[in-house]
């Protein structure tokens, strides 16, 4: 493994562990030439699944892209990177479960929605608006309106008195 910072070929590792629900495996290392340390994850190689595009276009899935496109809509918000990181391999593993050879770009970022709403509505909408291709401020309000409504409440339930309670 290569120093990302002195591009010395020549390290040791220091820790391992298993990252991303089992899914990979992350090293930390020390480089023996200039003494820094960086991270490395090891994954399993996966049969390539293409992604189909507008226009039937067709490209390699990348776990990078998804991420490029949470860390913009996360931005500014209280969400770390590990959350991010987290829902990168939510993704990708629902991906490679539900799809073999190809997937709808529409797919993946339909699902990459569901995971944000659920984490930070904020965040959501921002990723929405870019995915969705929002024109005017018709497209922002209808896109809030569903996460907008109030949610149903439910009331607590009452303990009713049992027959040895009732003296």
């Amino acid at each position: 493994m290569r120093c990302p910072y002195c591009d010395a070929d020549n390290d040791r590792v220091l820790d391992s562990r298993a990252s991303e629900d089992g899914r990979s495996i992350r090293r930390r290392r020390m480089c023996n030439h200039c003494q820094r340390r960086f991270t490395t994850y090891e994954r399993v190689e996966e049969s390539t699944i293409a992604v189909i595009k507008k226009g039937n276009v067709r490209e390699p899935f990348s776990r990078d892209k998804i991420s490029r496109g949470l860390e913009r809509a996360c931005w500014k918000r209280p969400i770390s990177a590990e959350q991010i990181r987290k829902i990168v391999s939510l993704v990708e593993a629902e991906i490679y479960q539900e799809y073999e050879d190809e997937v709808p770009s529409v797919a993946i970022g339909e699902i990459v929605m569901r995971h944000l709403a659920e984490l930070d509505q904020v965040a959501y909408v921002r990723f929405a608006s870019v995915y969705r291709e929002f024109k005017d401020l018709n497209d922002f309000v209808s896109e809030l309106r569903p996460i907008m409504r109030p949610k149903k409440r439910v009331e607590p339930l009452t303990e009713r008195p049992g027959p040895e309670d009732e003296s």
